[in-house]
């Protein structure tokens, strides 16, 4: 019961951060610990959760799913979809070099306490990492390409599957790329008028990906454990290019229902995004809120750490018949 309310409030911050274009829950997630408990458990819904229910009935099936974790982290996400949500979109609109800026802070922090070296880290573990920088840096640029699928539904069902796959990797929002696939305006507006029809088709998506991609990353967690790592933190720091708060936009191209659709971006400095657009760079108050979100990642990875091992499910370590 103690863990409840912490986990609770981590699903809020895993679900605030999903709705800003550039910020992953699922750097929330590592920042916050329960990252590998995430990975872990999400594996735990499949086929093995009927044979769990089939040895032990309901109590060792809710073991089994880990529930005592997945229900308040979904709550958690779930409220902070409904409230928080619409609160952080009006920023965005609004206030975002303020925004950026802390988000920004949040990111750069957790790419330093994600990045330290393990004790079994070899020199080739640069190779994953270089693979994270580029497929953040890429992985944006082939995504308007869900346009050529041409059903709506079917975009919606893709959509989902690789924004939710996106979740479960730090660094990579999977928000930045629904907006690069045209559809984040949809899903947004979907989300807050409750739009049951759209809500479905995108949830069987995230259901397909949350599926086979936390399998995947369950696989490589327990295997190949300082190269994964070492991979997120590519993924990580490919993504602090977006938060970047002064920046133009120099390319682009229309989605299918004439919302613009980013492709690439000028990096400034204050000072010239001052002079192009006429606008103040807050520069002061950007600068205190990337400091405060770096804090604020440093403090909570300070009090909050803990051994992996604590961080991983019951028996998630071990050999499952699903992952045959």
């Amino acid at each position: 019961m103690k863990r409840y309310p912490g986990i609770f409030l981590r699903g809020a911050g895993m679900g605030a951060a999903d709705a800003v274009p550039g910020v992953s829950g699922g750097t929330i997630a590592f920042v916050t610990g329960i990252y590998e408990e995430l990975i872990h458990t999400i594996k735990q819904f499949g086929p093995s959760a009927f044979m769990a229910w089939r040895r032990g009935g309901l109590p060792m099936l809710i073991a089994h799913l880990n529930l005592g974790f997945v229900v308040p982290l979904m709550a958690g996400i779930a409220a902070s979809l409904i409230t928080v949500a619409h609160l952080v979109v009006w920023l965005m609109d609004d206030y975002p070099l303020l925004l950026n800026g802390f988000f920004f802070g949040l990111v750069a922090a957790s790419a330093l306490v994600v990045g330290r070296h393990p004790t079994d880290w070899k020199w080739w573990h640069l190779l994953p990492l270089v693979a994270g920088l580029l497929l953040a840096h890429f992985l944006p640029v082939v995504m308007p390409l869900i346009t050529l699928l041409g059903s709506p539904n079917l975009m919606l069902m893709v959509g989902g599957a690789i924004a939710i796959s996106a979740l479960l990797l730090p660094g990579v929002s999977g928000s930045f790329l629904l907006l690069t696939m045209g559809l984040y305006g949809t899903v947004m507006q979907g989300i807050r008028t409750f739009d049951l029809g759209l809500i479905a088709v995108f949830g069987v998506g995230c259901l397909i990906g949350l599926f086979f991609f936390s399998r995947l990353l369950s696989w490589l967690l327990r295997r190949h454990h300082a190269a994964t790592m070492q991979l997120l933190v590519g993924f990580i720091v490919g993504s602090l290019p977006v938060l970047w708060p002064w920046r133009e936009l120099v390319r682009y191209q229309l989605g299918p229902e004439g919302q613009m659709i980013p492709l690439d971006y000028r990096y400034l400095t204050p000072g010239d995004f001052a002079l192009l657009t006429g606008d103040s760079a807050q520069l002061p108050a950007v600068a205190a809120l990337m400091l405060a979100g770096l804090a604020l990642v440093l403090l909570l990875d300070r009090g909050g750490r803990r051994p992996a091992a604590a961080s991983t499910p019951k028996g998630a370590n071990k050999e499952d018949p699903s992952d045959a």
